[in-house]
């Protein structure tokens, strides 16, 4: 539980999912990765193209430091720590039909993102937490995974059971904590932006 509070009623497992960067370093069950991945599977797309693509490595498995120095040193120092590390990909391109070329997709990442946030719920629902990052080695990524260029870097995200904030630094454990949320009076208007 968190002490966040929601303006209007829902879910609890909306307001009680948050991302915390100490992680405790335990094995995670490939078949729980695959449920997470799953949930991210059925999340809506436009013209239901699914663009979204995942490259993933348990801690446990031989792809796991290869996945790792992809991130930015400041990710890597907290993430390491975690049980499963995912590269989401979006594909930029809707591949043309009946002879047609290809033409650029104006919704690839939202779609990746929508894929994001059920992955997210669904570890949440399994009891883990986990916490997307956009500080990867973008440059690297392509080549040393071997994704073809039409696809774009949207984050990565880790995922694990939660561990002590003790273990992090100073600055880290002070925000160790679930954050807050701008009133919806701020974010969502009737009528007119206001």
């Amino acid at each position: 539980m968190t002490s966040r509070k929601p303006d209007h009623p829902v879910n609890e497992l909306f307001v009680n999912r948050w991302s915390p960067r100490a992680f405790d370093g335990s094995d995670m069950p490939e078949t729980d990765l695959k449920t997470i991945l799953e949930a991210a599977r059925w999340a809506p797309s436009a013209f239901n193209i699914q663009p979204w693509r995942f490259v993933y490595a348990r801690r446990d498995d031989d792809n796991w430091g290869k996945l790792l120095e992809l991130l930015n040193p400041f990710n890597l120092g907290w993430a390491q720590h975690a049980s499963a590390l995912v590269f989401l990909f979006s594909d930029t391109e809707i591949d043309g039909k009946d002879g047609d070329p290809n033409r650029p997709s104006g919704t690839h990442s939202l779609d990746a993102g929508a894929a994001w946030a059920q992955a997210a719920l669904q570890a949440s629902i399994l009891g883990y937490h986990s916490h997307a990052m956009a500080g990867v080695l973008k440059e690297e990524v392509h080549e040393k995974l071997g994704v073809p260029a039409r696809f774009k870097v949207e984050l990565a995200f880790v995922v694990g059971r939660r561990g002590d904030a003790a273990a992090l630094n100073e600055a880290l454990q002070a925000r160790e904590v679930p954050s807050p949320r701008k009133p919806l009076d701020e974010i969502a208007f009737a009528g007119n932006w206001d």
